[in-house]
């Protein structure tokens, strides 16, 4: 593509340093152009061009109705790929992909992760001049790492202090400074030392987790009787993830038929967020929550505490030995993942009083089988069984989607007489 493409509009991506950081390819399009549009900034790296020169503004759909009447000698000039964050892909959406060639230049998103030497392929990447800033603080509370184009009305040190303010303060923070240009700059610095400093208009900061920091609360969401959303629990990193979804859990406690009284067992509670909710369902009662990890437990004995449940009681142990001087249950509850799991139920299920419901909540369809199996055939008993997918929707890049969640299975067995 060392020529214009015949009816087809050029964009090219430009560095801060202008014409001097651009490929061959990208001088000779520049070259052969009959037109170049773009910001003024751009077009004025360019004063030996002496074709038509036309300057947009910030109004995309605008640029769409001017480029819609423009000729196959037209290049459009953008700042780094064009297609990251950048106005080609709304071009592309609006007028057709058979309109356009693109050539992108490196990001500065790009750039500020390679000057900080960390990867990007699961941070999430936003822009502060186009969302809500609660919306970004909610999904930075949550993320291992994160990039993000600043704003006039939200610059780093401004960031920094919401983010302080909503108690998350476990990031290590980089603001990188006009990229690519000489006065470029890297600063390295606690969130609490961002507050107090200044920084050039042209950045992009960089967050990166301080390793397993627990979440901080998200304390905005109301308080539910079951199936409050997953922030309203601390839990444990790099084990995020464990904490059983809001909408699997709702329907793990709908299922375990708990009345005001009842005696309830959480076996492998984790962060206890099971626990806490049957603990709320089953107020004059009394809900055992048994871990034997013990960052876990701490992390559990502190989500109670926030929750304000007396009648939860944590337990710290490995079953079946930890809940040998417990009271029989009235339904016990059981998330795991191993191959224990199949033991647990078969040594619960003694325990369990009769009329009272199992659950069990496992990822993998092996351990589904086994306990299938073992119900079959040493109760002569067919538990019930769900398959759930959530899908949580996502605005990331400027565009809606949905996030999928690995599938959870739910079993569910009633001890008749």
């Amino acid at each position: 593509m060392g020529r214009l493409e015949k009816n087809k509009i050029t964009i090219v991506g430009i560095g801060d340093d202008g014409a001097p950081g651009l490929t061959q390819q990208a001088t000779d399009l520049i070259r052969h152009a009959t037109r170049l549009v773009g910001p003024g900034s751009l077009l004025a790296k360019f004063p030996e061009f002496t074709g038509i020169k036309e300057t947009i503004g910030a109004d995309l759909d605008d640029l769409a109705r001017r480029l819609d009447r423009c000729d196959a000698g037209t290049v459009l000039l953008t700042s780094g790929d064009p297609l990251f964050y950048g106005t080609a892909r709304f071009l592309c959406d609006r007028l057709g992909k058979d309109r356009f060639e693109v050539l992108p230049h490196v990001s500065s998103m790009q750039l500020a992760f390679a000057r900080v030497k960390e990867s990007w392929d699961e941070a999430y990447l936003t822009n502060l001049a186009t969302q809500p800033l609660d919306r970004i603080i909610e999904r930075i509370r949550t993320a291992e790492k994160v990039g993000l184009f600043t704003s006039e009305e939200c610059p780093p040190q401004e960031l920094a202090r919401k983010l302080l303010e909503r108690g998350i303060g476990y990031f290590s923070a980089y603001v990188c400074e006009n990229l690519g240009s000489p006065d470029e700059r890297v600063t390295r610095c606690s969130l609490t030392e961002m507050v107090h400093q200044r920084f050039a208009p042209l950045n992009v900061m960089i967050l990166t987790r301080t390793p397993g920091a627990p979440d901080s609360l998200n304390r905005a969401s109301s308080r539910r009787l079951f199936g409050n959303p997953d922030e309203c629990f601390r839990q444990s990193k790099p084990k995020r993830g464990l904490l059983t979804p809001s909408e699997v859990r709702a329907i793990a406690l709908s299922e375990l038929n708990l009345s005001p009284t009842s005696i309830v067992w959480d076996i492998g509670a984790g962060s206890g967020s099971v626990a806490i909710e049957a603990a709320q369902i089953a107020r004059l009662g009394k809900v055992y929550a048994i871990e034997m990890d013990a960052e876990d437990y701490g992390l559990m004995i502190e989500n109670a505490r926030l929750f304000e449940v007396e009648n939860f009681v944590p337990v710290l142990g490995e079953a079946p030995s930890a809940w040998n001087t417990l009271p029989d249950p009235d339904a016990v509850f059981i998330g795991g993942t191993g191959r224990s799991v199949t033991e647990l139920v078969s040594l619960s299920w003694e325990r369990l009083k009769i009329g009272g419901c199992l659950v069990v909540n496992v990822m993998s369809i092996e351990n589904v089988a086994g306990l299938q199996h073992t119900f079959m055939k040493q109760y002569n008993l067919e538990p019930q069984l769900w398959m759930l997918q959530i899908s949580r929707g996502t605005y990331q890049f400027e565009k809606h989607g949905l996030e999928s969640a690995n599938p959870n299975f739910l079993l569910r067995a009633t001890k008749e007489r």
